[in-house]
């Protein structure tokens, strides 16, 4: 159960990730400041609460069909280790809607550098969720984060590059998918293990944000709360590398500023749904 504590990570109160009729905001996690700093770019009424860790807070609000949708953006860092600190915190001061922005390196042919990615589960190669569940458990986005974001791309008429599925979260970048080290074999075998179970792209905080919002989410409903207090979370990530050619420097900004605007879109689209029930 929640526990009243200090954020030491986060500048902020309880107060200020507040609102939506009692949903609370809706957090949008990217992986570092300055692309949290690009999403606060669209928002309204924008206020940022800085910190020392160069980590800082992004509030304000959205505008979707004449409704304001408070929301905030703030960085989950690199690896589920980060992002566990950060989820932690947020959930301890109320948050409850997580939507993942961030990035990912293709396993599939068919999966292009600048596609994108609408998350439905991880696979756990990674340590951090194993402190919070056995790997047998699944981590598994909201069903209500992956709909919208789906609603959301056919909207903006981009669905015919958007692909749903599972990816790969790990806790190595370099060993485990560029094949740095020793076990440079075995990690290939992973790698292509990976490929023929179809899983779709790899990256490095999925696991822990579904894992860690499947137990906050239980957490609230042995409380009893109101649907409303549940929590959901989803991710929505751009390919930016693949085997054929690399990291694709020239074409990762523009990918950024696509899952922005679709991970905005999906937002306004499930708040919608939210505050009108």
């Amino acid at each position: 159960m929640k526990n009243a504590m200090h954020s030491s990570h986060i500048n902020a109160t309880p107060k200020d990730l507040a609102g939506n009729n009692g949903i609370g905001r809706y957090i949008l996690l990217p992986g570092s400041d300055g692309r949290a700093k690009e999403i606060a770019n669209h928002f309204d009424k924008l206020q940022v609460k800085t910190h020392e860790r160069g980590i800082h807070l992004y509030l304000g609000t959205l505008d979707a069909e004449g409704e304001s949708i408070d929301v905030a953006a703030i960085a989950s860092g690199m690896g589920c280790p980060s992002m566990e600190i950060y989820l932690h915190e947020l959930f301890n001061l109320g948050a409850k809607r997580f939507l993942r922005l961030g990035t990912a390196g293709s396993l599939q042919p068919w999966v292009k550098t600048g596609d994108l990615i609408n998350v439905q589960a991880s696979v756990r190669d990674e340590n951090t969720s194993e402190r919070y569940l056995p790997l047998e458990f699944p981590a598994v986005a909201s069903l209500e984060v992956t709909s919208s974001i789906l609603l959301a791309a056919e909207q903006l008429n981009i669905f015919d590059k958007l692909h749903t599925g599972v990816v790969h979260c790990k806790s190595s970048l370099y060993a485990r998918e560029f094949g740095a080290g020793p076990l440079k074999d075995e990690n290939q075998q992973y790698r292509d293990l990976l490929h023929q179970a179809g899983v779709l792209a790899s990256e490095m905080e999925t696991a822990t944000l579904f894992i860690q919002s499947q137990i906050y989410n239980h957490q609230l409903q042995l409380k009893n709360e109101a649907s409303s207090s549940r929590v959901l979370a989803g991710a929505l990530l751009g390919v930016v590398s693949s085997a054929e050619v690399g990291f694709d420097a020239a074409q990762a900004p523009a990918v950024v500023q696509e899952i922005i605007e679709l991970g905005l879109e999906a937002v306004k689209i499930l708040a919608l749904q939210e505050l009108a029930g």
